[in-house]
């Protein structure tokens, strides 16, 4: 019997699956415009919300009660209001003197707002070091004093002694030369000697002459050196004797004292740096006080940003002064500072010059201040307060039943207090708060600043 047949190759391998790659991109084509899709839903559903928000009527919760005010027309004055502060024009400042040492400590200063007259007192700082380097100084002149004196009497006494040796020299060389008279009588060896004798005491003499030059200048040197010294240790001490006396600074006119603030204490941030005072530690050149010129008052205010195209030199300023109620003063605007602060907040200074001041002012006094800055005829205005703004969009609230409508209006001009509108009736109500937020403040428990009517 034949062994069955034995299968020599094996069965067919399964189909290949299809490529995965074509799949994956489809699906992420797919998510892709899936993302698309909720982006704009989402993009959607927010400016609906948008719009229903502004556009649909907002109901304050029972017993919110919103504050209102109703359209104005009539000529509007436009005008900027701040609160700033007084001060003297031209002040004279008082600085701590440039003596070339470190710290200076006060030892007296007179009290802010005090009355001083011209070539009063009004600060000084402790001399202790400066006295210390003017002893030294002394001691040093009258110690270089004397060195000047012994170099002149030694050179005197050298001079002296160099004369006579010089005198003498020269009385040899007379005899030296009456003797070489006899040589014609004398023998040649003796004759010889005479000649060897007065050349001997012309050499001499010539020498004798060069070191008293020598000396001369020797010691005239010696006493320069002492002399400079001397002038070097005089200058020291005028200089101790003048910022002994710049240590003591005084008025140079009638005023009163403005002690500057501390700006080189260690003060936390958010701290107000007091004011100089007795014991506080100085360096050279900064300012302790000033002395204002009370004939050149001037108002320094800090005034928002968005006020400031609205203001011009010279414009028209009323002045009240906190301290003198029921005096109005008048001025005008003097200088536009530079704007700082953060984007959500910036403002500029703002100087004015005071023009009918009185002895009653004193440096320092708080005044609020108006400038008028222009006039609308027969304008429609709301208060700023009353005008909102979301994006590119301005708009009131106006009252619809119990409800409040956003209305779209067009601004003319505003300033921080007032706005012109051209497209809103006369007298028409409007919310002076947004009633969502009142709402909010009522579940919160907040309360906000008060509004006026």
């Amino acid at each position: 019997m034949s062994a069955p047949a034995i299968a020599t190759s094996a069965a067919a391998p399964p189909a290949p699956p299809a490529p995965a790659a074509p799949r994956r991109a489809s699906l992420r084509s797919a998510g892709k415009w899936l993302l698309v899709v909720l982006a704009v839903v989402a993009a959607i559903s927010a400016a609906v919300w948008e719009a229903k928000r502004m556009y649909h009527a907002v109901a304050p919760d029972a017993g919110v009660k919103v504050p209102v005010t109703r359209v104005k027309r009539g000529d509007l004055t436009f005008t900027v209001s701040a609160r700033g502060e007084l001060h003297g024009g031209n002040s004279e400042m008082l600085t701590a003197p440039l003596t070339g040492g470190g710290e200076m400590h006060i030892t007296s200063l007179k009290k802010p707002g005090e009355v001083v007259k011209a070539d009063e007192v009004v600060l000084e700082f402790d001399p202790t070091d400066q006295e210390y380097k003017l002893k030294e100084a002394e001691s040093d002149v009258a110690e270089n004093k004397l060195k000047v004196e012994q170099a002149q009497a030694q050179a005197d006494a050298e001079s002296e002694e160099a004369r006579y040796a010089l005198e003498k020299a020269e009385s040899d060389v007379r005899v030296a030369e009456y003797e070489v008279r006899k040589n014609p009588l004398l023998p040649a060896i003796s004759a010889r000697q005479n000649d060897l004798a007065l050349q001997a005491a012309n050499d001499r003499r010539s020498q004798l002459r060069q070191d008293l030059n020598n000396r001369q200048a020797t010691n005239v040197a010696a006493i320069a050196v002492q002399q400079a010294a001397l002038g070097k240790a005089e200058i020291q001490a005028a200089v101790a004797r003048k910022n002994i006396d710049a240590l003591t600074v005084k008025a140079h006119s009638d005023g009163y004292v403005s002690v500057r603030q501390n700006q080189q204490g260690n003060f936390m941030w958010g701290m107000t740096m007091p004011n100089y005072q007795i014991g506080d530690t100085v360096r050279g050149g900064m300012a302790v006080a000033e002395i204002p010129d009370l004939k050149t008052w001037e108002i320094v205010a800090t005034i928002p940003e968005l006020d400031r195209g609205h203001l011009s030199q010279g414009q028209k300023v009323e002045v009240e002064v906190i301290a003198l109620p029921g005096r109005t003063f008048s001025g005008q605007v003097a200088d536009l500072g530079g704007t700082g602060g953060p984007p959500w907040n910036r403002k500029f200074q703002c100087k004015m010059k005071l023009s009918n001041p009185s002895a009653e002012l004193r440096p320092g006094m708080s005044v609020r201040i108006v400038i008028s800055t222009d006039v609308m005829k027969n304008s429609l205005w709301l208060p700023a307060q009353a005008v909102f703004e979301s994006g590119s969009r301005t708009y009131v609230y106006v009252p619809a039943g119990a409800s409040f409508i956003a209305r779209d209006v067009h601004v003319v001009r505003r300033s921080e207090s007032q706005v012109v509108v051209s497209d809103l009736p006369e007298s028409q109500q409007v919310a002076l708060a947004d009633p969502q937020e009142e709402t909010r403040k009522k579940e919160t428990g907040s309360r906000g600043p008060s509004l006026p009517k």
